[in-house]
């Protein structure tokens, strides 16, 4: 439920608010300019109709202000030429809501309406006549209304854009620390793991070729190596990933080939090699690199070609996208931010990715990612 400043539900509010101008309403028609006759039971009943139709002005504010303005107009013709301060808030309502123009035709409409409704009902001279149906709806507290509530629209406005800035700076710095500590942990431990696990399937390797037996610490280390690359690279993927996205894999890969060609590129897939199932991580790679390489294509290359293809190889993943862009082994583009992340997510899994201009023109990404075998 919608809640105030202050706690209190806004429908209680809203209650009190349409109470509150009702009995206003009813106050100022009982002590009004006819205080003998009085506007009688219609007019009466017009005056807190139009405060109580309040209550509503949050949700449906066009009519509050239609509902409002016949009563405004309706208890003119009863008797009761008190100030309609319904049909006010209804106003500041409507332009809250931002309703400006509606609300602007409508205060138009029922100015006219009050002046022929008072020279139908009423008697006396023209002057008295409109003086009536101005006293009933003045300009001025109309003016007020209005502008009352374009300022408060404007205000919630800023503050929502105020809010929505906060929450896009906090977002970005999250994910740049979030790709700050990936950089991190890549830099300090992947090599050192990388090493201690070449070096130790080396030995392991080694000694089963001479037929010795494999000592268990170093069966331990070779084990221990594999599994805190795994880990390593599970955190890494974690980390660079949005949160919000779903996990995209090699299954996704003709979405971006499909897409590619919706931007104007004529774009092939091919796939090679016997399908086999890869590693997650190994899977949103493939995908990271197809995606990256294929909106570099569209946005830089000024290619109209490229081809996408998917290597099964036994124990590893191949890629290579090709396309007929303008770079040239003379002009190499500048290696950005995605060529980087790229590299950074393949050496990761310990693959080898080659970025580089063909000499045909166009630019070549290969990639060759492993997949480690389950024994």
């Amino acid at each position: 439920m919608e809640k105030r400043r202050f706690g209190a539900p806004a429908s209680v509010a809203d209650w009190g608010v349409a109470a509150g101008v009702a009995a206003l309403a009813l106050g100022d028609g009982w002590s009004g300019a006819h205080p003998g006759a009085g506007p009688g039971p219609l007019g009466y009943a017009l005056l807190a109709a139009g405060g109580l139709a309040l209550a509503a002005r949050r949700r449906v504010p066009v009519v509050v202000l239609v509902v409002t303005g016949l009563c405004a107009a309706g208890q003119l013709a009863a008797g009761a030429d008190v100030l309609s301060v319904a049909y006010l808030v209804a106003v500041y309502a409507a332009v809250r809501a931002g309703r400006r123009v509606l609300a602007a035709v409508a205060s138009a409409a029922l100015l006219v309406a009050l002046q022929l409704t008072a020279l139908v009902f009423r008697d006396g001279p023209l002057a008295e006549v409109s003086a009536e149906a101005r006293g009933t709806l003045e300009i001025a507290w109309l003016i007020a209304a209005f502008a009352a509530g374009e300022a408060v629209r404007q205000a919630e406005r800023r503050a929502e854009e105020a809010e929505r800035t906060r929450e896009e700076t906090a977002r970005r710095r999250a994910d740049e620390e979030r790709l700050h500590i990936a950089r991190e942990l890549h830099d300090s431990l992947t090599h050192q793991i990388s090493v201690i696990k070449v070096q130790s399937e080396v030995a392991v390797h080694v000694a089963r070729r001479r037929g010795e037996q494999v000592p268990e610490a170093l069966l331990a280390i070779q084990e221990a190596g594999r599994e805190a690359s795994r880990e390593l690279r599970a955190t890494l993927e974690a980390l660079r990933d949005d949160d919000a996205a779903p996990p995209r894999g090699l299954a996704d890969v003709p979405e971006l080939v499909e897409r590619a060609g919706r931007a104007g590129l004529e774009a092939t897939l091919t796939v090679g090699g016997r399908r086999q199932d890869v590693p997650a991580a190994v899977g949103r790679t493939a995908y990271r690199i197809v995606q990256e390489s294929l909106t570099n294509v569209v946005r830089h290359a000024a290619a109209t070609t490229a081809s996408v293809r998917i290597d099964y190889r036994p124990g590893a993943l191949a890629l290579r996208i090709d396309d007929d862009g303008r770079a040239t082994p003379e002009a190499a583009p500048v290696p950005g931010v995605g060529l980087l992340g790229m590299r950074e997510r393949v050496t990761a899994l310990g693959g080898v990715l080659r970025a580089e201009p063909r000499g045909g023109g166009g630019f070549t990404v290969r990639a060759e990612l492993p997949v480690e075998r389950v024994s």
